[in-house]
């Protein structure tokens, strides 16, 4: 049978896909199904038709599986953020560390058993209004009326919506707030929410092509209203392009940060800082990489992807000293900031690529002596090559140049915190080379009703007999 588009099949789903989706199989024919979970008799129509497989659409579901739950949010399938709402959440766990099992074995080359049973660390109360930070997009809808939300999957075509289920409740009430100022859609481009759990703090950065009076009326609603705001700034960002925030910020109320609390440290954030959006995961996974890291007080730990110094400021406790990289400046600033006011001082932080930094550290011969001598280069004073590295890189992974450079300094430990299981199963692969092999990895799910999944992985660096 030659399965075509816009016919309508009866198909049983058999398992996962990469981003939650259902996989069927018509004569050897592979069909992704959005929305379908494994188990379940549907009825689909294709919507696109490749060679070897194709894309399909739910019409109807015939046998629905037990783990199958009715979205609370009433966009979820429009909007497509939360992809794993219409499952449970003991379902979206076992996908989630499927995909991490499945993508260790199959692309990073790890033997099944090495990674059999990982451990997982999950929400242990509701899977609801956690994330500390949203960016919701400013346009029009189809009737030209403001419309504040997310994009759809794929698409600038902006889903409004009312109460996010996965945002603090707080930044649901600042976004409804200033929507209602909003009379010209052109005058903000995006909304940018950031809120501390901990302190409270809460941070409103709007993206604007240029100053307008929308400004000042966004300005006198919120304070009068939302007395958790503590910091509300400006970005001016004129250019048309993917990139929401643009490289100028001005305050128009308090400082240009938020302060949070993780474990008993302080963290100074600005606005175009990497933090970590579950703040009830956060410090679990923090705790996980300071077991791995196995720190003993005696040794060098690079910390490399660093932003505001979270990882390496939570390991510095137990290390002798921690030397952190960033290509961010203001991150960098932060992360000095706070060592200072964490009283932290075998904490040093550098600003730049990791990956040309520490190739030009791990190059510099006299850096190569571990235990003594100085790098010849004064912006980055290397006397000792680590013990330890820990990297936290984004979703694109590590840069080659930089597992190059790893793997020549020769830590004895490299704790990865992933939150793509894919490009980490890559680096690990590229890591072999140089004579390091995974010894165990901790799923973590801080992204609640999305596919998305973090891991924290220890590459041990085996010695040859």
């Amino acid at each position: 049978m030659t399965v075509k588009k816009n016919q309508e099949y009866e198909v049983i789903i058999e398992a996962f896909g990469n981003s939650g989706e259902g996989i069927s199989h018509i004569n050897g024919y592979t069909l992704f199904v959005s929305g379908a979970l494994p188990g379940e008799r549907v009825k689909v129509a294709v919507t696109k038709a490749k060679k070897n497989y194709g894309y399909a659409r739910l019409v109807s579901i015939e046998e629905p599986s037990p783990d199958r739950m009715e979205p609370g949010c009433p966009v979820a399938k429009r909007c497509g953020g939360c992809e794993l709402q219409h499952m449970s959440y003991e379902a979206q766990l076992r996908f989630k560390v499927q995909r991490v099992v499945d993508c260790l074995t199959r692309l990073g080359g790890v033997s099944e058993s090495a990674v059999a049973g990982p451990e997982v660390i999950g929400c242990v109360d509701e899977p609801w209004h956690y994330r500390n930070k949203a960016q919701f997009p400013v346009g029009v809808d189809r009737e030209s009326r403001i419309a504040v939300g997310f994009y759809a999957a794929r698409t600038h075509a902006i889903i409004p919506c009312g109460d996010c289920l996965i945002q603090s409740p707080v930044i649901n009430r600042i976004k409804n707030v200033i929507e209602k100022c909003i009379d010209d859609a052109d005058s903000v481009k995006h909304i940018y929410i950031r809120h501390a759990a901990a302190t409270g703090q809460t941070m409103v950065c709007l993206v604007v092509p240029k100053k307008t009076a929308v400004l000042n009326r966004i300005k006198e609603a919120v304070l009068s209203e939302i007395k958790e705001v503590t910091s509300l700034c400006v970005n001016i960002h004129p250019d048309d392009t993917n990139v929401v925030l643009g490289d100028v910020f001005e305050s128009l109320y308090g400082p240009l940060y938020i302060e949070d609390i993780i474990g008993d440290l302080r963290f100074r954030i600005a606005p175009e800082s990497f933090y970590q959006v579950n703040p009830y995961i956060t410090e679990k996974l923090y705790q996980k990489a300071l077991e791995y890291a196995a720190l003993t007080g005696e040794e060098i730990v690079w910390d490399l992807y660093c932003g505001i110094g979270t990882i390496g400021l939570f390991l510095s406790k137990k290390a002798k000293k921690v030397i952190g990289v960033e290509v961010v400046p203001q991150a960098v600033k932060n992360a000095k900031e706070n060592a200072d006011i964490n009283s932290i001082e075998n904490a040093e932080f550098y600003c730049g690529t990791a990956e040309d930094i520490i190739s030009r550290a791990v190059g510099d011969k006299e850096v190569g002596r571990r235990g003594g001598g100085e790098a010849t280069d004064a912006a980055f004073n290397l006397a000792e090559l680590p013990d330890v590295v820990v990297v936290d890189p984004p979703r694109k992974g590590c840069d080659e140049k930089l597992i190059e450079a790893i793997g020549s300094a020769a830590p004895e430990r490299i704790v990865y915190v992933s939150c793509d299981p894919a490009t980490l199963s890559r680096d690990i692969a590229r890591f072999r080379p140089y004579g390091y092999e995974l010894e165990k990895a901790c799923v973590v799910d801080q992204f609640w009703q999305t596919k998305h999944v973090e891991t924290v992985a220890l590459l041990v660096k085996r010695r040859k007999h």
